[in-house]
């Protein structure tokens, strides 16, 4: 028994949270109380997930909102079917390399992608919800307009935003009485506007964000601005529905968000370190850390290389998660040393047709008919369906800016394209830019049968995911080992001390360069880490719980009893609630 005071096997400080009807695992307490309000209400798990966007929209300004976009994986267990709602934005049309050739700003309206994520909201409850829209945004309505406290990590966000405090529309929200003074924990934050604005969104559908007033004031607001924000950016904005991404590990099946998210980077690290005994190394070693750490740099390499909007570019996804592929990365793999320069793979040969891409710049041009601040919620109710969701601003507080009288705070995904022509992920008038951001549902595969008897379907066993940019795709592989390979509760693996990779030249926000680092929270075992730096690897080491590693959601489903199972990372204001 561990001697922290709810740990079962390993270290863990909170309860496994339990229920048998539902359970949200969310960012902030209110939104997960929100979303249980509407599975007691008689709502499925997609109406309790969109309900709780839109509650994390108000409570956590900073991270998400309809401003920005985001990715939604359902799980329906009536036809046991899983899909993928894609809803980022593409580069507005007036975003070409010669408006750019100064560089992009980090902030302020030149920052601004168009915002794709109400249309996912939207297009999610309408293909699974079965309540009302207005009642699922309700909740957020009333405290958008009524006000909730501001939380001790709200408060110090919205000091350490210069711009925000300054902005005239950001400072009358989020300053104390406008004066921009920022807010304090436990003043209570209005935000009327926003509550107006969901509100007409409830009684009008998309329409008035995507061709109506509501769009308008926000082209009217970017005009103002010297942006390039256009009515036709707004209307050509969809969603689109997505078959998932999967790859096998140990008895389970992970599924993931497929290209324009990173989300085939987490697949490629569990093929390669599939291919070696992480259990038996144990938790923490220097031996499972290097070699997690090794798949990542190959993965990410491959990213930098191939990966960017598949409707622009051809991306060799088949063979990047072809199991032979694998084989042949894991080998290259010095298990005593760390690769300083890790190069791409050719996975074109790894292809079924070994089909190769087309030469640099001559690629299809348009559709064929430093931390990010995202938010990562879970969600499951009673009949087993499921939902993992992620939706962002880009960095904390995206832009800085609120658009108008709107109260919504716009984007500043700009900032995750490369204007290098020859780059794969350069920015393209139209394109959608590649994402961090990748939802993961873990299905426990069927035994097979030896008695002629059809076996069981297979069963959803998890649902998890973090905010962090690049930091997304190595917590989610070191928690799905934590689950899979060491047998820990869902709490003591978002618990657990997690580390960060961070390679020049393939980090997502402008610049795209950093020191190479192994960041690593300081309650590793020493020796372990002293090995690790004897291995080659830069660690730095950080506080003992750091956000930069990740804040993790997620839960279980026990296949025996249906017990759900639920965990919020306290290493911000995350709770996990169940009835």
């Amino acid at each position: 028994m561990s001697a922290t005071p709810h740990g079962i096997r390993y270290s863990a400080h909170r309860p496994v949270v339990m229920g048998r009807n539902g359970m949200v695992c969310a960012g902030h307490p209110l939104a997960a109380q929100a979303g249980v309000s509407i599975l007691q209400k008689g709502g499925n798990a997609v109406d309790a997930a969109i309900a709780t966007a839109a509650v994390l929209n108000v409570v956590e300004p900073l991270m998400s909102g309809i401003g920005g976009d985001g990715f939604i994986m359902t799980y329906r267990a009536e036809d046991d079917s899983l899909r993928v709602c894609n809803g980022t934005g593409a580069a507005p049309y007036g975003a070409t390399l010669e408006r750019y050739r100064r560089g992009i700003p980090m902030k302020g309206i030149l920052s601004v992608s168009v915002p794709g994520l109400l249309n996912a909201w939207l297009d999610t409850h309408a293909a699974y919800g079965t309540l009302p829209l207005a009642d699922v945004l309700a909740p957020a309505i009333a405290l958008a307009g009524d006000g909730f406290p501001v939380t001790h990590y709200l408060a110090a966000a919205i000091a350490g935003d210069a711009l925000l405090c300054e902005f005239p529309t950001s400072r009358a929200i989020f300053t104390r009485g406008g004066s921009g003074e920022p807010m304090r924990a436990g003043d209570i934050l209005l935000q009327t506007d926003l509550a107006r604005t969901l509100s007409t969104i409830a009684a009008q559908g998309r329409d008035v964000f995507y061709r109506g007033d509501i769009g308008a004031a926000i082209v009217r607001f970017s005009e103002e601005q010297n942006g390039i924000l256009t009515m036709a950016d707004l209307n050509d904005c969809s969603a689109r529905w997505q078959e998932p991404i999967a790859t096998g590990y140990g008895d389970y099946t992970v599924y993931e968000a497929p290209p324009n998210s990173s989300g085939h980077i987490l697949l490629q690290e569990l093929n390669v370190i599939s291919q070696y005994d992480i259990a038996g190394m144990g938790f923490g070693s220097a031996e499972s850390i290097h070699l997690m750490v090794e798949a990542k740099k190959m993965a990410f390499a491959d990213r930098e290389a191939y990966v960017a909007d598949p409707d622009y570019v051809d991306v060799p996804l088949a063979g990047m998660l072809s199991a032979e592929y694998a084989r042949a990365r894991a080998a290259g793999i010095d298990p005593q040393r760390a690769a300083e320069n890790v190069a791409a793979g050719d996975p074109w040969q790894y292809q079924t047709a070994g089909r190769r891409p087309t030469p640099a710049g001559a690629g299809r041009r348009g559709p064929r008919s430093e931390q990010e601040d995202t938010t990562c919620f879970v969600v499951a109710d009673r009949a087993g369906n499921a939902v993992c969701q992620l939706q962002s601003i880009q960095s904390g507080w995206g832009s800085s800016l609120v658009a108008g009288d709107t109260g919504i705070l716009l984007n500043n995904r700009m900032t995750y394209w490369h204007l290098n022509p020859d780059h794969v992920d350069c920015l393209q008038p139209g394109k959608r830019v590649r994402h961090t951001m990748n939802p993961v549902l873990v299905l426990r595969r069927a035994p097979s049968s030896d008695n002629g008897n059809a076996a069981p379907a297979r069963r959803l066993a998890y649902a998890l995911g973090t905010p962090g940019a690049d930091c997304q795709v190595q917590s989610n592989m070191q928690v799905i080992t934590n689950l899979i390979d060491y047998g820990m509760t869902v709490q003591e693996a978002v618990e657990a001390p997690r580390w960060k990779h961070v390679g020049d030249g393939t980090e997502s926000t402008i610049p795209h360069t950093a020191d190479n680092r192994l960041l690593m929270e300081r309650r590793f075992d020493p020796a372990q880490v002293r090995r690790l730096r004897g291995m080659g690897h830069p660690v730095h080491e950080l506080d003992a719980w750091d956000g930069v590693t990740g804040r993790e959601m997620a839960l279980h489903i026990d296949a025996e009893t249906g017990a759900i199972h639920g965990a919020a990372d306290p290493r911000y204001d995350g709770y996990a609630i169940g009835y």
